[in-house]
């Protein structure tokens, strides 16, 4: 997911505490009301370079996300946005995200045009005027602002959120505040199909839930859903001359590769999720073809018919895409140059992949076993150790992963996340849920 600056924006230096909590903790009543601000924008650019444009603002009912953990530590994602206060030039919010257009940016489609996508954040409605500023990682890895904009949020042109879509709740566990809150949207179900679509919404909790750490913590959670009916039942699929006319306008061979299904109308989505409390959107699709998707803090998507294989596993690999950006650890398969994805002279920033640059700087270096030799090599007796084992991020070269067979690399043989996987998952719920 290269970064690569266009001539007229200047790289700024990191801002200290947009990475890190503030010595003193925030107060969420003193800064914002219990509500959503959405911030729509457009991104747009080619492989040389990105630009950002203002779309829309809009206030929405609820705000689900934690009253406490307000500034972001983790240093996840490539992308990144800062709320700042007017008055004082506080940092008051941050969360790091990733984007579908930063895949596409390593493709070689990127290299022959220019191309913008529709993309969204949302924080806390501010009580007084604030900045919002969009920051994203250059070829180096290096933070630098790329986009700010001032927000009144008095102005009568904050739109504000109309009800449109019926929902239900498949599990809630308690306040939104304090829980993390996925919304199940649905894609391809006509309005006969209400029935598929709500039985499909309770298989996907049971899913994600037969897995750890998830089955332990499942009171941790609140999954809603909202019914949106499609005028066409099933998903497009372009490199079968299928086209569906579908409520979240999703996709199979996303980047020309068969099995990625995507969305690019994220606005659309955004739509549909404020709808119910959310932090996290997960679209299931009703197509038995197999496939999917998800991208850190953006949302993710998968097949839901019955004879979609493996769907279960689907399911929950994507979800950890969608919950802190772990990294995939499989080899090929993939439309996009794994050599921008994964610089040989850059340490990832997913938690479960590294390049040796700077291994040390992250928590997996910590957790191996004493003597463990770095790489490792893969043998039957390490079928169940912890290592560093070259393979992953699409290349089987340079980079390396954690376990033989994470739910992050093989749907097949993986019988669930490793200790770096399951450890860091941990951290993130309870971020979550501060």
């Amino acid at each position: 997911m290269k970064r690569v600056v266009t001539i007229f924006l200047a790289l700024l230096p990191w801002v200290s505490g947009a990475q890190g909590a503030p010595s003193e903790q925030l107060l969420f009543d003193e800064w914002f009301e219990p509500h959503t601000m959405r911030f729509d924008y457009y991104h747009c650019g080619d492989a040389g370079g990105e630009e950002f444009y203002f779309a829309d603002i809009h206030e929405e009912p609820w705000w689900a996300g934690s009253r406490v953990s307000l500034i972001d530590g983790n240093d996840y994602g490539n992308q990144m946005f800062r709320i700042v206060d007017d008055a004082t030039g506080r940092l008051i919010y941050s969360r790091g995200y990733g984007t579908l257009w930063d895949e596409w940016q390593t493709t070689a489609e990127a290299k022959t045009i220019r191309k913008s996508m529709p993309e969204s954040v949302v924080f806390p409605m501010p009580k007084a005027d604030v900045r919002i500023e969009l920051w994203s990682r250059d070829g180096k890895g290096e933070w630098g602002k790329r986009f700010e904009q001032a927000i009144s949020p008095q102005s009568y042109f904050v739109a504000r959120y109309p009800q449109r879509y019926d929902t239900f709740d498949v599990e809630v566990h308690g306040d939104p505040s304090r829980k993390v809150d996925i919304v199940v949207l649905p894609e391809g179900y006509t309005a006969q199909e209400r029935g598929k679509f709500e039985a499909a919404a309770k298989d996907f909790a049971e899913a994600i839930f037969s897995f750890e750490p998830f089955r332990e913590l499942r009171d941790e959670f609140n999954i809603r859903a909202v019914w949106v009916p499609s005028h066409d039942s099933g998903v497009t699929m372009p490199g079968a001359g299928e086209w569906r006319n579908t409520s979240a306008g999703a996709s199979f061979w996303t980047f020309d590769s068969e099995r990625y299904q995507m969305t690019e109308d994220m606005h659309t989505l955004r739509d549909q999720a404020g709808h119910v409390p959310y932090e996290l959107i997960y679209i299931l699709s009703n197509t038995d073809k197999y496939g999917g998707g998800g991208i850190y803090n953006f949302y993710a998507i998968s097949s839901a018919g019955k004879a979609a294989p493996s769907r279960a596993r689907v399911y929950i690999h994507e979800f950890g895409h969608l919950l802190l950006g772990l990294g995939d650890e499989y080899v090929g398969g993939v439309s996009y140059d794994e050599l921008s994805m994964y610089p040989s002279d850059r340490e990832p920033w997913e938690v479960n992949l590294t390049t040796l640059v700077d291994f040390e700087s992250k928590a997996w270096s910590r957790m191996l076993p004493a003597g463990t030799p770095v790489p490792t090599p893969v043998t039957p007796e390490r079928a169940d150790v912890l290592g560093v084992y070259e393979g992953g991020g699409y290349s089987p070269k340079g980079v390396y992963r954690p376990w033989p067979n994470c739910m992050m690399n093989s749907l097949s043989r993986a019988t669930g996340f490793c200790p770096v996987c399951t450890a860091a998952i941990r951290d993130q719920i309870e971020f979550l849920c501060r």
